[in-house]
């Protein structure tokens, strides 16, 4: 059973960064594409990020390129989050998504794609 660990979320101004951290364990981390989404309050879930499995191809939201940089390390099972100029706007659950993937350079920006997730961290942007 494949299991996912999101860290790192919590209370900062805007214009700081954070880095967030996804420790995954059982099945084969290193041929999974990986995603970060995010859900506001009141808000359905949202695409932020994804990562192939060989970290060689990767895929923003619009509002996020520029500011947030998705990194693996296959050696550690994890992927990571590197969120900077954070803005209100950003604030909400981090939510951390695993997927077999058919080949290393495939990323997925949609939720339907991923069938294994994490419990999320929470990122809160004050103004």
């Amino acid at each position: 059973q494949v299991q996912l660990v999101e860290s790192g979320g919590r209370l900062v101004q805007a214009g700081a960064s954070l880095r967030l951290s996804c420790v995954v364990s059982g099945g084969t981390f290193s041929r999974y594409a990986m995603g970060w989404f995010r859900q506001a309050p009141g808000k359905e879930r949202e695409f932020v990020a994804s990562i192939s499995w060989s970290g060689n191809s990767a895929g923003y939201k619009a509002s996020a390129k520029g500011r947030f940089t998705i990194s693996r390390d296959n050696g550690e099972n994890t992927v990571y989050l590197q969120m900077n100029s954070l803005k209100p706007e950003d604030t909400g659950a981090y939510y951390c998504a695993a997927r077999g993937a058919r080949d290393g350079e495939s990323w997925y920006g949609v939720e339907y794609e991923y069938s294994n997730w994490g419990q999320g961290t929470q990122v809160t942007v004050s103004s």
